[in-house]
């Protein structure tokens, strides 16, 4: 059984701010050196998966850039590898509105593979999981499509997620709720689905031929009861991210030990693109506590809960607290920074106190000078 893997760069785009704006959601930076694209594409390669196609929509420039020809995740190859794949036009005016004309325009590229099954994933999922394991189970269950879910708690008041699953004894899905709130425990997508490669396709005609373009709402939502869905419930431990807030709070969750090694190493290792860097050098003086510092740092202040990424300066006097540092961000000298969020080339001059809270970060764009 092979299986070939779809990864959606763009969903979620606006929901975090200043950080996406110019910038796809799977290449966002994340824990010192990743994007959230190294997550999903590390997990297909280890799971044996060797064709990948990534749909693109817009600004998806520094995900080329970080891809390049998919060497690091061994996906340069003359069979199969690593494919980009822009938005292709239809006859609609504007770029794709859901996934399913995402997936039409892309539908050369699934009729020209020869895998039977295909994996459809978001990328704004940090987990660390066997895919190989959940296409036994999706085969073993006769499904026609299995959506893979994780029990998840709903506190109520701002935690909405976008789908819930409900299903019977045996697995099958009797009911898709989307933007559920309700207080409680339930079964919550997290973007992931396996279904036959022609199965797929015979959906994306039918769906065109009626103008859908919501894959979860007009396909999975709409006909559960039509079709045979099985529900695939994820043991392990995930990172959602679909905000600013939880974009922080996924980064803050690395600090602990056994998160680390959850999302890095549960079922192989997560490859990224390899940049030389010298190692990072600590001057008499400074202070670390509880922080993950990536190479190529200087660091001659105080560093205290906070994710710094390659290449950052902290000058002297300067106190970084609950911080997210990104590559090549300047710290001058006597900053005093806390719940802040800089982006990739900001500079923080000589002086300058920001203080956020833990429920609302500040956000610096990227090159800024503050």
């Amino acid at each position: 059984m092979k299986m070939m893997g779809i990864i959606f760069s763009n969903i979620y785009d606006d929901r975090l701010g200043d950080i996406s704006s110019h910038r796809t959601l799977a290449s966002i930076p994340y824990g010192g050196r990743y994007r959230l694209i190294d997550f999903v594409l590390s997990n297909m390669v280890n799971s044996g998966i060797s064709n990948v196609g990534v749909i693109t929509k817009q600004n998806y420039q520094s995900l080329m850039d970080h891809l390049g020809s998919g060497k690091e995740w061994d996906l340069d190859r003359k069979v199969d590898g690593l494919f980009i794949l822009p938005p292709f036009g239809t006859g609609q005016k504007s770029v794709y509105r859901g996934k399913i004309e995402a997936l039409w325009g892309a539908r050369r590229f699934l009729e020209r593979s020869n895998e039977e099954y295909v994996l459809l994933a978001d990328s704004n999922i940090i987990c660390n999981i066997d895919y190989r394991h959940l296409l036994k189970l999706h085969v073993k269950s006769g499904a026609q499509i299995s959506m893979i879910t994780k029990k998840e708690k709903i506190t109520g008041h701002d935690d909405v997620k976008d789908m819930v699953v409900r299903s019977d004894f045996d697995g099958r899905v009797v009911d898709v709720l989307m933007h559920y709130g309700i207080p409680g425990v339930e079964n919550c997508g997290i973007g992931m689905y396996i279904l036959k490669r022609e199965f797929l396709l015979e959906l994306l005609h039918e769906a065109n031929s009626y103008n859908l373009v919501d894959f979860e709402r007009e396909i999975l939502q709409a006909k559960c009861n039509l079709l045979n869905i099985h529900n695939l419930e994820f043991q392990g431990n995930i990172l959602r991210i679909d905000n600013v807030a939880r974009y922080f709070e996924a980064n803050m969750a690395l600090l602990d030990k056994s998160v680390r090694e959850e999302m890095f190493f549960r079922c192989g290792p997560i490859y990224t693109k390899i940049r030389d860097e010298v190692p990072t050098r600590y001057t008499q003086g400074c202070c670390l506590k509880n922080s993950l510092i990536a190479d190529g740092c200087e660091i001659e202040g105080e560093v205290e809960n906070s994710i710094l990424f390659r290449g950052v300066k902290v000058g002297k006097g300067a106190k970084i607290r609950n911080c997210i540092l990104m590559q090549d961000t300047i710290i001058e000298d006597n900053v005093e920074l806390d719940y802040t969020i800089c982006d990739k080339d900001v500079t923080i001059q000589s002086g300058r106190v920001m203080m956020g809270a833990p429920a609302h970060q500040i956000i610096i764009g990227k090159g800024k000078v503050v």
